[in-house]
């Protein structure tokens, strides 16, 4: 069964909720009726690890925040929920204690999101020393988008994916192409293995995947994580793996229809050019990201019948 967003939402400030809330979670500080969807499907492989935000007024009316996070590990949903249910107010926090403009705006946006980020991490290392939660060989992705008018920042942390759907010729009506946003942070990336190495980990495939790059403690075949960034990961922060997103910037043109970000559950099995197929000929936007998500179910069952899927969280915003 599916988790669909709610409008309205406040998530709980409580230790249960911030640990086994729901995946999805729909947000508004706004007039404005809802201009997106959200939707999450747990996998076969038990508690759904995904969590999701559409907050719409965030920072002001105009503003949106967007972000997908796939817990992994033992304990990866309750990674997952807390950034969830945290980092957008970090990241107002420490945006609010910077000021300045001009040339230097971005530099000043990158920095307010990695302090964020790194606040983040840090909260959760607490959680990890002082609760019975352990985090060693747990953590989270994060695919985070942030729109203020015309512009988006873009955060990205492990392997989830953020993507545009735009109009390949300008012309409203005609065919709609993806823009791919962030890039999928894995080992087998030459500058993260490089980062990796240098940190003595190791990043290896196991034989019976060898089209999978993990990384390894330096003298012990665990705990073989997928990606080379992440919040959490403890076991492995010291050899290379870091809390640190890779950020970038995207100025608004009228040919940007929407934004769709999700979990490496649906890109594992479906195109950026398929998934902006279905969010483009959706009849409704509330039905777009739960369409993705069936689309992305129906693959798994197609191209591998006999792996347990993953679990799959899509979030659609649409821009016009």
């Amino acid at each position: 069964m599916g988790i669909c967003a709610s409008s309205n939402v406040v998530h709980s400030s409580s230790d249960a909720d911030d640990i086994f809330g729901a995946a999805v979670v729909y947000c508004s500080k706004t007039t404005a009726g809802r201009r997106g969807s959200a939707y999450s499907l747990t996998g076969s492989k038990g508690l759904n690890q995904d969590s999701a935000i559409l907050y719409q007024g965030y920072g002001g009316e105009d503003g949106v925040l967007c972000a997908v996070f796939d817990g992994h590990g033992q304990n990866g949903h309750a990674v997952s929920n807390l950034v969830r249910n945290h980092l957008p107010e970090l990241l107002l926090r420490h945006h609010n204690n910077t000021s300045g403009d001009g040339e230097n705006n971005n530099m000043i946006k990158e920095a307010c999101v990695i302090s964020a980020f790194t606040a983040m991490d840090k909260d959760i290392k607490i959680l990890h020393d002082q609760t019975t939660f352990d985090l060693a060989s747990s953590g989270s992705t994060a695919a985070l988008v942030i729109k203020h008018g015309e512009e988006l920042v873009v955060a990205n942390l492990g392997d989830s994916r953020a993507i545009l759907g735009q109009r390949s010729d300008g012309k409203k009506g005609e065919k709609v192409v993806p823009f791919q946003l962030t890039t999928d942070l894995k080992p087998g990336l030459p500058c993260e293995a490089e980062r990796i190495r240098k940190c003595k980990g190791r990043v290896l495939a196991l034989k019976e995947e060898s089209h999978i790059l993990r990384v390894w403690l330096p003298y012990d075949d665990s705990p073989g994580l997928a990606m080379s960034r992440a919040f959490g990961d403890f076991m492995l922060k010291q050899y290379g793996v870091i809390a640190t997103p890779d950020i970038s910037y995207h100025h608004l043109s009228p040919d940007d229809e929407f934004l769709v970000i999700a979990t490496d559950g649906v890109w594992d099995v479906l195109t950026n050019e398929t998934v902006v197929s279905i969010v483009s000929s959706a009849r409704s936007q509330e039905e777009a990201a739960k369409l993705v998500v069936e689309e992305a179910a129906a693959a798994w069952e197609s191209k591998y019948p006999n792996s347990r899927r993953d679990d799959c969280t899509v979030v659609c915003l649409f821009l016009r």
